[in-house]
């Protein structure tokens, strides 16, 4: 008796065999984050600290997403999106406009990406590069680690 082979239905538009017809694109959070800022700029040329912590918000489940639909460029376009993240955080700072929120919602982001980038092996560079910005961003913070300019702050335990 010969051996069955069980193939999923594909799509009802498409080829027979082409598997890439019925995927989604790749999720590019490098994209994302230069789109926020750039139509939170266009107007008033001010950052908009709510929409700044949002991006933060979905940095874990962006970095899950841009490494699972895009195995080759995923991790490259998730560091991007984050480190843009950091540097305008730290550019607030810089202007002493940065919020107490903001850097909450900064914190437990590099928290979040952090545990979730120890789940795969392949997400060794995201670690690392959680980790670079979680230094910058604890740079920032007052002497205690805890608060900053004076608020307290999301701090992992």
């Amino acid at each position: 008796m010969a051996s069955r082979e069980y193939r999923l239905a594909g799509p009802a538009t498409g080829h027979a065999g082409d598997g890439d017809a019925a995927r989604s694109p790749p999720t590019n959070y490098g994209a994302l984050v230069v789109q926020t800022l750039s139509s939170m700029t266009r107007g008033s040329g001010s950052i908009n600290q709510m929409e700044l912590r949002r991006c933060f918000g979905l940095s874990s489940s962006y970095l899950i997403t841009d490494m699972t639909m895009d195995p080759d460029n995923g991790h490259s376009t998730w560091l991007a999106g984050f480190r843009n993240l950091v540097e305008v955080v730290v550019a607030l700072h810089g202007r002493g406009e940065l919020e107490p929120e903001t850097v909450s919602a900064a914190s437990k982001a590099c928290s979040e990406c952090w545990s979730a980038a120890q789940s795969w092996r392949e997400m060794n560079e995201c670690q690392d590069g959680v980790k670079q910005a979680a230094l910058r961003l604890k740079g920032l913070l007052d002497a205690n680690g805890k608060t900053y300019r004076g608020m307290p702050i999301y701090v992992p335990t």
